[in-house]
């Protein structure tokens, strides 16, 4: 089980630098960021070539913002050299976000081919699989034989060219994709044969390779991954011509920010903002998400204002009134979530959603029923009044009804609109269940008690 190092001095860090992971080096460093800037930028110049790169990609957004304005234009190259194609082409995008004239500098200063690879890699749009792809990867023709390419291999593990090989992805000459076999299945075949003869002797599929489009979206690939349990996927371009591969550490990635992204919008807050450093810019962001929440709550409260006389003969209604909508609001979050969940996986849409809908209705007429029970006993037994416990009980299963219902409802609608489902719903919904919830339970009170 492999533990995570944590090293808060420098001068340790620096001289046991070669036997930590990228990630754990990028640890320590925010530790030493948080006790002296100047000292984080002492060590993060010491760090060897070869991992710099890594652990710059390893380090929060702020803080690599702040490496690549530090760092001079030939520690960028050297580290940038180092990396993968689709790792280089991340930190050169990111340099050029903020200073163009040293990302192209830094460019300038790597060998033709590198520059090649990432002005290649940058056409693609950031949700394409394209700008994912990494260029290295063991290719073979078909023509060739296992032996000749295997001494390739060998050649591009000792340069360390290729890393992180898995499979062979055989091409035909027009570099065509028509083949994946996995290392694991090539040793066991005769060296002296050609790919050709290996894929002839056995049956059609048997090495027909996973293959998504270069401008595929990267969230349908990375569906495709969890389907599939993928550790690897080929990714071709025009008519079907060998461009690349995508790795399983970068679709992980993927799937992390997604997750993460959603959270933070269900709970209005904003995934950018929170990694900035400069706490007025986190409390301006959340303010506007509580701005909107207050004006929702001003509704909720006009509403209770219309039956000011009727809790004012009845007392008791002020003390369960927050109780329906309290309710209400976590059934509606039970069931947003679900329901956002299965948007982001393409388990659902908006033209195949009536059974996920009476799903969701379902259990929420059941749990308000269950609980309305419950909680009209209680009130019958608090306050001593059959019909308050009659007039909540009923109150209860119209709110938690409503919950669910626009609990999945709202989703969808802001999924049909090609509005992001996980940033407006929880707004609305709470909304809906606070109004629902107040108005039918001192409606009902106003009717029955009064």
């Amino acid at each position: 089980m492999l533990e995570e190092q944590v090293i808060s001095n420098a001068e340790e860090l620096l001289k046991k630098i070669e036997e930590l992971h990228p990630s754990d080096i990028a640890y320590s460093l925010k530790r030493i960021n948080k006790e002296n800037h100047e000292l984080f930028f002492n060590t993060i110049k010491q760090i060897p070539d070869e991992l710099l790169g890594e652990v710059i990609l390893e380090l929060p957004d702020y803080l690599r913002e702040d490496v690549y304005e530090e760092l001079s234009i030939e520690k960028l190259t050297d580290a940038v050299e180092e990396l993968e194609s689709d790792d280089a082409t991340d930190i050169i995008q990111e340099i050029e976000e903020i200073d163009e004239n040293k990302a192209k500098e830094v460019i300038d200063g790597l060998e033709e081919e590198d520059q090649e690879e990432i002005n290649w890699l940058k056409r693609y749009d950031q949700d394409e699989a394209g700008s994912y792809m990494q260029t290295e990867l063991f290719s073979a023709n078909l023509k060739e034989t296992i032996q000749f390419s295997i001494n390739r291999l060998r050649e591009g593990k000792e340069s360390d060219e290729l890393v992180n090989i898995h499979q062979v992805f055989i091409v035909n000459d027009d570099k065509k994709l028509i083949a994946s076999i996995l290392l694991e299945d090539l040793i066991i075949f005769d060296f002296s044969k050609t790919y050709e003869e290996i894929i002839n002797s056995h049956e059609e599929n048997k090495f027909k390779p996973f293959i998504v489009q270069d401008n595929d979206d990267i969230d349908y690939v990375a569906k495709q991954f969890e389907k599939y349990d993928l550790s690897v996927v080929a990714v071709t371009g025009f008519q079907g011509m060998l461009m690349g591969r995508i790795t399983a550490d970068d679709i992980l990635d993927v799937i992390e920010e997604n997750a993460t992204e959603q959270m933070y919008q269900l709970a209005g807050v904003d995934e950018e903002f929170e990694q900035d450093d400069n706490l007025l810019t986190i409390a301006k962001k959340r303010g506007f998400w509580l701005f909107l929440n207050l004006g929702t709550a001003i509704l909720a409260s006009l509403v209770i204002g219309l039956f000011d006389d009727t809790i004012q003969s009845y007392v008791a209604l002020a003390i369960l009134m927050p109780i329906v909508a309290s309710m209400g609001g976590n059934a509606g979050t039970q069931t947003l979530a679900v329901m956002v969940r299965q948007l982001a996986l393409g388990d659902i849409d908006f033209d195949n959603s009536k059974d996920a809908i009476k799903k969701e209705v379902f259990i929420s007429i059941v749990n308000g029923f269950v609980f309305a029970l419950i909680i009209g006993l209680i009130a019958w037994a608090w306050f001593d009044k059959t019909m308050l416990g009659v007039v909540i009980a009923m109150s209860m299963v119209i709110n938690l009804f409503s919950a669910g219902f626009f609990g999945a409802v709202i989703p969808l609608l802001l999924k049909k609109f090609d509005i992001d489902p996980a940033i407006g719903s929880t707004v609305l919904l709470t909304t809906v269940t606070d109004i629902v919830g107040f108005f039918s339970f001192l409606m009902l009170a106003k009717i029955i008690l009064l």
